[in-house]
C-alpha cells in the first residue's frame, strides 16, 4: 500500500513538472548593432501559450518584466541591452500587472496617462469650436490633442487663430484630383473637402502600452454632393517607457488609407499634405520655434529636405520643451520630405513634395510615425538611437 501511494505521488510530481515546463519558454534577445534602452519589443506568441493568462519575462536573477498581448503579438519594454549582446529570459504566466498606461474614456475622447500624469487625448468625435464666432466649417475630429511632456508642458495647439484647420497631430491631403475634380481635404475653409471621424473601434490599456483604433473618412465636397474619397484607419499607441536619464513620452501613429470607391485619388506634387503637427501657440513667430533635423538642418534650410526625424520645440511659460517626430524607413518615399514652416510652429511629413503619386484600389497608403515628447532642448543622440531602435528591431528567438 505504501509503495502504491509513493508511486502515485511520484507520478503526480513528474506530471506537475512537465506541466510547468510546458508552460514556460526561453526567449533569447539579440541586440544586433544597436544599443537598446527602453526598447519596444514584440514577437509572435509561442505555440501552446494559454490565451487567457497574464505573462512576464523573468531573468536569471528573478527580475520580472511585464508582457502584454495585443493583435496576436506579445509586447514588452526591454530595459537595456548593449549592441552585439544577447540575453535569455523565461516567459511564463503571472498575476495580472498594473496598467503602466491607463485610459479614461469620455464622450468623444479617450485620454491616456501614467503614474506621472496625463500624456495625450485622442479626439474621436468632432470637437467644439473654441469661439462660437468661428465658422462651423472648421469643426474637426480624429486627431491628437492635448499632448504633454513628462513635466506636464503642453507642446501642441488646437484651432490656432491664424490656422483654424490645424489640430495637434492630425492628417489630411491638400492638392488632389478625384474623379476629375480637385478636392482639398486640408484647407477646410475653402469648402472643397473635409475629414470626418467615423468610429472608435477599439481602445485598450496595459502594462506596456495603451491605444486606440479609429476610422475616419475623406469627403469630397466639390461635386454638389458628399462623395467619399478615402477610408482611413488610425492606430494610436502610447508606450510606457521609463528612461531616468532622459525622461520622455513615446507614442506612435499608424495610418492606413484605402480608396472609398473604385476611383483613385491622385496627389500632384505639392509642398504640404499628409501627417501634420501644430506646435504650441507660444512658439508662433520666426524666432519662437526651433527645428533640428536628423541631417543637422534647421528652420532656415530644412524645408523640402529629407530626414529620418525632425525636432520642433520652444519655450512655454519660460520652460523649454519639444517634440521629436520620427518617420519609419518603410514609409512611402522614405526618408520623407518635410514641410517646415518659415514663421509658424508647423511641421508636416509631405511625400507629395517628391512628385505626383496616387492612392488606388490596389495600392493603399500606409505610414508609421513615432513621437518623442520631452522637456529641454533636442537630444540628437536620443532621437538617433530611438529611430535606429525602431528601424532595426531586437531579434527574438523562442525556444
Amino acid at each position: 500500500m505504501r509503495l502504491f501511494v509513493t508511486s502515485v505521488f511520484l507520478a503526480a510530481t513528474i506530471a506537475a513538472c512537465q506541466s510547468a515546463a510546458s508552460d514556460s519558454w526561453r526567449i533569447t534577445l539579440d541586440a544586433g548593432n544597436v544599443d537598446r534602452v527602453q526598447s519596444i519589443v514584440s514577437f509572435d506568441p509561442p505555440a501552446g501559450l494559454d490565451a487567457g493568462s497574464a505573462l512576464v519575462l523573468v531573468d536569471d536573477g528573478g527580475t520580472t518584466t511585464p508582457v502584454q498581448r495585443h493583435d496576436d503579438r506579445l509586447w514588452f519594454v526591454l530595459d537595456r541591452l548593449d549592441a552585439h549582446q544577447t540575453r535569455t529570459l523565461t516567459l511564463r504566466a503571472s498575476a495580472s500587472p498594473a496598467a503602466g498606461i491607463a485610459k479614461q474614456e469620455t464622450e468623444g475622447a479617450i485620454a491616456f496617462s501614467d503614474a506621472q500624469g496625463p500624456i495625450l487625448t485622442y479626439q474621436s468625435r468632432p470637437t467644439p469650436l473654441p469661439d462660437p464666432g468661428f465658422d462651423p466649417v472648421f469643426i474637426r475630429g480624429g486627431y491628437i490633442y492635448p499632448l504633454f511632456t513628462p513635466s506636464g508642458v503642453l507642446v501642441v495647439d488646437d484651432y490656432p487663430p491664424n490656422h483654424l484647420h490645424h489640430h495637434g497631430i492630425w492628417a489630411a491631403w491638400t492638392n488632389t484630383v478625384f474623379e476629375g475634380r480637385t478636392p482639398d481635404f486640408w484647407n477646410m475653409g475653402d469648402r472643397k473637402g473635409t475629414v470626418e471621424p467615423v468610429a472608435l473601434d477599439e481602445t485598450w490599456d496595459g502594462p506596456v502600452f495603451g491605444g486606440a483604433r479609429a476610422r475616419n473618412q475623406y469627403i469630397d465636397l466639390t461635386s454638389g454632393t458628399r462623395r467619399p474619397a478615402l477610408d482611413e484607419t488610425w492606430d494610436v499607441r502610447v508606450f510606457h517607457v521609463d528612461d531616468g536619464e532622459h525622461p520622455y513620452r513615446l507614442l506612435e501613429v499608424r495610418m492606413h488609407q484605402t480608396t472609398a470607391t473604385d476611383s483613385i485619388l491622385t496627389l500632384p506634387e505639392y509642398r504640404y499634405g499628409g501627417l501634420g503637427v501644430r506646435g504650441h501657440r507660444q512658439w508662433d513667430g520666426e524666432e519662437n520655434a526651433f527645428f533640428l533635423t536628423s541631417e543637422g538642418l534647421d528652420r532656415s534650410n530644412g524645408h523640402a529636405t529629407h530626414a529620418r526625424w525632425c525636432h520642433m520645440g520652444g519655450y512655454v511659460d519660460g520652460q523649454l520643451a519639444g517634440i521629436g517626430m520620427l518617420a519609419h524607413p518603410d514609409n512611402f518615399r522614405a526618408p520623407e520630405p518635410m514641410r517646415i514652416h518659415p514663421t509658424e510652429p508647423f511641421f508636416n511629413w509631405a511625400p507629395s513634395q517628391a512628385g505626383e503619386w496616387a492612392i488606388t484600389p490596389d495600392a493603399p497608403f500606409d505610414a508609421a510615425y513615432r513621437f518623442v515628447v520631452s522637456d529641454g532642448p533636442p537630444d540628437a543622440g536620443l532621437l538617433d538611437r530611438l529611430w535606429q531602435d525602431w528601424a532595426e528591431p531586437v531579434r527574438v528567438t523562442v525556444n
